[in-house]
């Protein structure tokens, strides 16, 4: 047999084949049934279904999320297969190649062990916040129903999330188990205090039912409204029975109420009917003496007014709605005719029209008394007690034109009765209209003082 080389190795004359390493050449078969270049080959073609396999392992780590393990398993596996094999090739590249997958894998386990204390943590913080809040609903809830819903989404959230370390997972589930017991616990009572709650209740309102029943025929219209009313505030006052017992007390109590108010009801409406009619009566009286105003002659205003009065009376009450504009109306035509009579009161007064007489005479003789003084003035060259004089006698004579026309005013009433009240005014008169309080004397016109009527 003939001696054939390779890169890598070599085949000798009695058919050994070699394989060239850094360590140096190693013996890796024995050629016997062809020759040497089909040794080489054949060994090559060894080598080369193992450098596949380091190709898809490279592959399988770099592209997939292969566990650390694994890989590391896969790469020493396949290394101790390149440390023996009967290949020819470069089998120290291999070996290389297989060392710097060796290191990947290394980080990649150190990244994935970083991973896992991260989620570790994560699943810590979520469990950890998952047992408080069950801690505080047990501590502090009071609406059971959405609270005990919670309660078991947080049980859910507690088994749908990551786990943490099992000594760290151990005690929040003791924890958690805790406040779980605790709020049943708190709930059980609750519900055992309320069903306590509710029978006392019922007991109440049922004395509430018989109360209203026995009022439910009174015609006592006023006291048993109030007595309704206070059975309402206590009725509201009472609490909740449970939801049955509720119903059925409401159905009783309601139907008490409902017959003494519809009976009510029928006999208010009756009286409203008439109340009603008084109100129409009495808006007729109203537009009759509303056709009085305004006064022109006062002794047949007040007696027919007198009438209107008395017919008002006979009538009787109207509904409260219409109460108000009637009264009203019929006040202010009771005042003009008052004010009317007053006025006449004034004007017919004996004792007022002496004072008006006496007012214009005091007036003229002043007046005389200033121009004379205005013409001693004027006589004398004396310009300002000239202007003086003037300035007072145009004030006096502005004041005798008013006192005049009050003065003819008296005299076209002629004289007054004497007495306490206007001529012709009954005695019940007084009676419809209140005491007519002291007015100013001729109408609002004032007279100066004595001492303001002539200027010295």
């Amino acid at each position: 047999m003939t001696t054939a080389y390779h890169p890598w190795g070599r085949v000798d004359a009695d058919g050994t084949v070699y394989v060239r390493t850094a360590d140096g050449e190693r013996v890796i078969g024995s050629w016997q049934a062809g020759s040497p270049e089909e040794a080489i080959a054949f060994y090559q073609r060894k080598y080369e279904a193992l450098e596949t396999e380091v190709v898809l392992l490279e592959q399988r780590i770099s592209a997939t999320d292969m566990a650390p393990a694994q890989a590391s398993a896969s790469v020493q596996r396949l290394a101790r297969t390149i440390t023996d094999a009967n290949a020819l090739g470069d089998l120290d590249g291999l070996r290389a190649r297989l060392e710097r997958l060796t290191e990947d894998v290394g980080q990649r386990r150190e990244e994935a062990k970083a991973a896992r204390e991260h989620a570790r943590e994560q699943a810590k913080e979520i469990k950890e916040r998952i047992v408080a809040e069950a801690e505080q609903i047990a501590a502090e809830a009071t609406h059971w129903k959405s609270s005990g819903e919670r309660m078991r989404e947080l049980l859910d959230e507690w088994k749908a999330a990551p786990h943490a370390e099992r000594a760290v997972e151990a005690v929040l589930w003791k924890r958690l188990s805790a406040a779980r017991n605790a709020f049943t616990k708190r709930r059980k009572a609750y519900f055992a205090t309320l069903e306590a709650e509710r029978e006392d209740v019922k007991v109440r309102k049922e004395k509430l039912c018989a109360d209203a029943e026995a009022l439910s025929s009174s015609t006592d219209w006023g006291p048993t409204t109030s007595a309704f009313r206070e059975l309402m505030r206590l009725w509201k006052a009472a609490g909740r029975a449970d939801r049955d017992a509720e119903a059925e007390l409401w159905k009783r109590f309601r139907a008490a109420q409902d017959k003494f108010f519809t009976a009510r009801a029928e006999v208010f409406s009756a009286k409203d009917a008439a109340l009603r009619e008084h109100a129409e009566a009495k808006q007729q009286l109203l537009d009759q003496a509303q056709a009085l105003l305004p006064v022109t002659d006062i002794r047949a205003a007040r007696s027919a007014l007198r009438g209107i009065q008395e017919r008002w009376e006979q009538i009787g009450a109207v509904p409260r709605d219409a109460r108000e504009h009637l009264e009203s109306g019929l006040r202010r035509v009771e005042d003009a005719v008052r004010k009317a009579e007053e006025a006449q009161w004034r004007r017919s007064n004996p004792e007022a029209l002496a004072r008006a007489e006496g007012t214009v005479a005091q007036l003229r003789s002043t007046i005389a008394q200033l121009e004379q003084q205005l013409t001693r003035a004027r006589d004398r060259g004396d310009a300002r007690a000239a202007q003086t004089a003037e300035e007072a006698l145009t004030a006096r004579r502005a004041w005798l034109e008013e006192a005049e026309h009050t003065l003819a005013e008296f005299s076209s009433l002629g004289s007054a009765s004497p007495g306490g009240r206007p001529p012709g005014t009954p005695r019940s008169w007084r009676k419809t209209f209140p005491p007519i309080p002291p007015r100013p004397p001729f109408g609002g016109f004032h007279p100066p003082s004595g001492d303001q009527l002539v200027t010295r």
